[in-house]
């Protein structure tokens, strides 16, 4: 493997970073490593998880949640969800072969078990006594047709380049099936567990509603407005749901979304600014929770245009990020700083041989001047909601006036923005939502054929490394390759990510099982199936 370069240029004080919010997933993510080390035994064999819950639940009653996303765009089907209000919304109807637990173990959901020998060929039995929402009884073709139908380019799924290590999906059975990927990759069981790869009702077109295995029965949906369930009470899961109903609305409005909170309008509300924590927790009827997670925006340079295509621009870019500041005053102090790769400090596989890249005007202006261009004039374009984006582009015009640059801000509408100017710009801001898996993140993100790489990056080593650290068993070379993958990041791509942020939900204290998840904001999306309402 490459050895990790370091950049030339002036010589700067190495920065001592502060990682002390470095704390709740360390031993979840430890577990995972464990867990992953099993793996490399060769025989793995997942058995049924447990769901617990706290004691003496309430049931009945009625919750209404708010998520941050919300447009005509809101969809049913898994294959489209983009979000985290598609991804509530569906976990909600649907369920999955395997479920992420709190410390991002994958547990057994509909699938009774899974197992392989060579990391190549996987059974999958299936849970048996499952039924649709409809009463039609889960079976083997349910799978194949819900898994095959990523693979397919007229679907346009966000999992299409997952779905390409599909190599076949058979039935061997009623309750059973054969997955043959087109090489070993040991991490399936974990990429089964997320929202793309939700089990569907064989033959499935008709989105409008959804008919599946999960917690609530569909009584209504409407894009961009409000989605409403009812209680299965067949589902298959003893004593869960608790709640009657559970009403989702999408509301973009942050201020909106807190003000109802607090009036008691809503019960659940999702993506709270740091600026809003002390009011929450001060309320006397609101908490807030916060997840610690590999949660991130970045700044995005498009490798495919004139300016942001420069590597040095792209360092000097690097190198006018302002962490710790940001860290301080966006966030509040409710996150990680970052470094330029999307893996953060305490997982297993963080590469932690690289420099940490302070906010160094010098080699800013070092960069710029090896770039070649003169007073580069730019456009951030940012919105609202997208947390710490509007305080970084104001703090990079500012910084970027000190070393020769012409940076503007172009705040537009949060409305429309992932469609009409996420990735369409030379400079913007994406979000990114944590996956449980780095060969997830890194394919969804980051190789080249992925259908999230935002800057437009194309690297042929990342791309072989990807694909090589999914088959590999022994955890110090997989371990390798993960890093290696991060120096190429740190060096060459186009995205900037100064910090990790932590997720930060408004409940009200008659909310009752609330827990933190890594896997993503609002208890990995899935709060529905496990919260209750105290009398």
């Amino acid at each position: 493997m490459s050895k990790f370069r370091k950049e030339s240029g002036p010589a700067t004080p190495k920065s001592a970073s502060n990682f002390s919010e470095i704390n709740i997933s360390r031993r979840g993510m430890m577990k995972m490593f464990s867990a992953g080390a099993a793996l490399s035994t060769g025989i793995i064999s997942l058995p049924n998880g447990a769901w617990a819950a706290e004691a003496t639940p309430v049931k009945g009653g009625k919750l209404r949640a708010a998520a941050a996303n919300s447009s005509a765009a809101d969809t049913m089907d898994p294959a489209k969800a983009n979000n985290s209000g598609d991804y509530m919304r569906q976990y909600m109807f649907y369920s999955g072969l395997t479920e992420l637990d709190s410390k991002l173990i994958p547990q057994m959901g509909l699938a009774e078990s899974i197992s392989s020998s060579d990391g190549v060929t996987w059974s999958i039995k299936l849970r048996q006594g499952v039924t649709f929402h409809d009463g039609k009884s889960l079976n083997a073709q349910d799978v194949v047709f819900s898994l095959s139908r990523h693979k397919d380019p007229a679907v346009a799924s966000t999992a299409i380049s997952l779905a390409k290590q599909f190599a076949s999906i058979k039935a061997v059975g009623l309750m059973e099936v054969e997955l043959v990927l087109e090489q070993a990759n040991f991490d399936l069981p974990s990429i089964l567990g997320t929202p793309a790869f939700l089990i569907l009702q064989d033959g499935t077109k008709d989105f409008s509603k959804a008919v599946g295995t999960g917690p609530y029965v569909c009584k209504e949906f409407t894009p961009g407005n409000r989605t409403l369930g009812e209680r299965n009470k067949n589902f298959w899961k003893p004593g869960l749901p608790h709640l009657d109903e559970v009403e989702l609305l999408g509301v973009t409005d942050q201020a909106a979304r807190v003000n109802a909170l607090l009036s008691g309008e809503l019960h659940f509300v999702s993506t709270i600014s740091s600026r809003d924590v002390k009011r929450i927790n001060g309320s006397g009827s609101c908490s807030v929770l916060e997840s610690k997670s590999g949660m991130y925006s970045d700044l995005i340079l498009r490798q495919d245009a004139p300016v942001t295509g420069n590597p040095d621009f792209v360092l000097a870019m690097k190198y006018l990020q302002p962490r710790e500041l940001l860290l301080k005053t966006a966030l509040q102090g409710f996150g990680t700083v970052a470094n330029d790769h999307p893996v953060p400090p305490w997982h297993p596989y963080f590469n932690k041989d690289l420099p940490q890249r302070p906010n160094d005007l010098d080699k800013a202006k070092f960069y710029l001047k090896k770039s070649g261009l003169v007073k580069p004039s730019l456009e951030i374009v940012t919105t609202d909601n997208i947390e710490g984006a509007m305080e970084g582009a104001q703090f990079l015009q500012q910084l970027g006036a000190q070393v020769g640059m012409n940076l503007k801000v172009r705040r537009v509408p949060y409305d429309g923005y992932w469609s009409q100017h996420w990735m369409k710009h030379p400079i913007s801001y994406g979000s990114v939502n944590p996956r449980p898996t780095l060969d997830l993140l890194f394919s969804q993100f980051y190789k080249s054929d992925a259908p999230w790489n935002e800057s437009g990056w194309k690297n042929p080593q990342f791309d072989q490394l990807v694909t090589a650290a999914r088959g590999e068993r022994d955890q110090a070379r997989r371990k390798q390759m993960y890093g290696d993958m991060q120096a190429l990041v740190y060096d060459h791509c186009g995205t900037i990510i100064p910090l990790f942020i932590s997720s930060l939900d408004g409940y009200s204290n008659k909310v009752k099982g609330v827990e933190s998840y890594p896997s993503g904001m609002m208890m990995g999306y899935r709060f529905s199936e496990f919260v209750w309402l105290a009398s």
